[in-house]
């Protein structure tokens, strides 16, 4: 690392100047920059562009060259749920319904606090790793989420998971309210964190738990985010309990509007597709979880031609064994290629949209998903020196098609180094691996 300062003693001070070979900045123009310079005060971006040109402008406190790398925004995963880390490879190659009833929601009963932690911290970790710098969370003891994201140094967004039956956490999902209410109080002042309403699905809950949860994230102006139209077997239940599919179920209740965010999307008509769009609802696409549940494929292009924002999202590590957007970048551009026998479907650029800049959207979070001045510093750099990633043609084609995320040797989160050179700087990987190995001895005995 070089520590000098740049410019002339009348020349804008910065905190950091970074230097690459690329940076993809992912603005509304898409701005590509070889030898590339970031600016970065405050925890922001303050300005961008070509080595030569920027560079001279600024008095940095520190100047970080980082070689033969490519710099894109931090990534964001818009659906998660961190701490089923602990169930990865424990329940594999079943169907969702299945999968769920008889293996997932029985542990689940039996988690504790300090279980839940541990598992969102080994996903924190682990996405890190991969680029990741902002996830939005459902699940339970959704304090224990924040706590692992704040020790990690990550963006959140917390939604603390309720049914229409007792969980875990609620007799009754109006015991949820209380909870978030205290979830937005932790993360009034912290400009990592938010909170967000997270119904289960139209299935697993009640059309009052619905109807009242969607009035009340109006009321504290928070995301809506619930699972739909996962599975042809979920539609069935739909119809089987409300007389209508998910979507437009859920349009009867009042709870398709622009704050909505829709899990999934896979059974979807085409009259469901322009009345999501129609009311400015969002989208988080996970293809690795739908394709290992063999629920289907969402119709992406189609949304995104409908004005449908969509974001890409991981699930979790129980039905996808990865939280790695690297490999959901990939999968969803194979995926809609193969869907319509359409090479030019969901181009290397929109996925790269979907990780990034409709990722923030769909989130409703202003500030990241780009790298431009008056944004978020937060940002990834892959190493070009791995041999999967020569030679270089196109800095968006290589992210979206040839990276893996292994590649990955520097994070920051508001101008912050969080992750670097293999190792997420506020984790004890060592002793995450000691309390993880008893975690698991935990769940063999306690499997129903």
């Amino acid at each position: 690392m070089e520590r000098r300062e740049a410019g002339s003693v009348s020349s804008p001070v910065c905190d950091l100047l970074l230097r690459a070979s690329w940076i993809v900045t992912q603005d509304a123009r898409r701005r590509v920059f070889e030898d590339g310079c970031l600016a970065i005060r405050d925890g922001g971006v303050l300005d961008v562009g070509a080595w030569a040109d920027t560079a001279p402008r600024y008095r940095a406190a520190e100047v970080r060259d980082l070689g033969e790398t490519l710099v894109l925004p931090g990534l964001i995963n818009v659906h998660a749920h961190a701490s089923m880390t602990l169930f990865r490879g424990l329940a594999d190659d079943l169907p969702l319904m299945d999968w769920l009833s008889r293996h997932i929601w029985p542990l689940e009963a039996r988690l504790s606090p300090e279980l839940v932690r541990l598992g969102a911290l080994a996903a924190c970790a682990e996405m890190l790793a991969s680029g990741a710098t902002c996830f939005a969370d459902g699940y339970f003891h959704e304090r224990e989420v924040l706590a692992a994201a704040r020790t990690a140094g990550m963006r959140v967004i917390l939604g603390e998971g309720f049914f229409g039956f007792p969980s875990p956490m609620f007799p009754t999902a109006r015991h949820c309210w209380d909870v978030v209410e205290g979830l937005r109080e932790a993360t009034r002042d912290d400009p990592l964190s938010r909170v967000m309403f997270m119904p289960h699905a139209p299935y697993t809950t009640t059309p009052e738990s619905l109807r009242e949860s969607m009035d009340l994230a109006e009321a504290l102006d928070c995301p809506w985010h619930i699972h739909c139209a996962e599975s042809p077997a979920e539609t069935a239940s739909c119809l089987e309990m409300f007389g209508q599919r998910p979507v437009p179920y859920l349009d009867s209740l009042g709870c398709l509007r622009p704050r909505a965010i829709l899990a999934h999307c896979v059974d979807l008509s085409e009259e469901e597709i322009a009345l999501l769009a129609e009311r400015g609802v969002k989208v988080a696409h996970c293809p690795s979880s739908n394709m290992k549940l063999a629920n289907g494929a969402a119709p992406v292009q189609k949304l995104l031609d409908a004005g449908v924002v969509v974001g890409l999202g991981t699930d979790g590590a129980a039905s996808n064994n990865s939280l790695n957007l690297f490999t959901e970048m990939r999968h969803a551009a194979l995926l809609q290629k193969l869907l319509l026998l359409d090479p030019g479907a969901l181009p290397a650029q929109a996925v790269l949209d979907m990780a990034t800049r409709q990722g923030a959207a769909c989130l409703d979070w202003t500030g990241i998903g780009s790298l431009e001045p008056g944004g978020r510093a937060d940002l990834l750099a892959l190493d070009l020196t791995a041999p999967g990633l020569q030679p270089l043609h196109s800095p968006v084609s290589q992210a979206v098609y040839a990276a893996h995320g292994g590649e990955v040797r520097l994070v920051l989160v508001e101008g912050r180094a969080v992750y670097e050179d293999g190792r997420p700087l506020g984790i004890d990987l060592p002793l995450l691996r000691r309390e993880l190995a008893a975690a698991v001895r935990w769940m063999r005995d306690h499997r129903a």
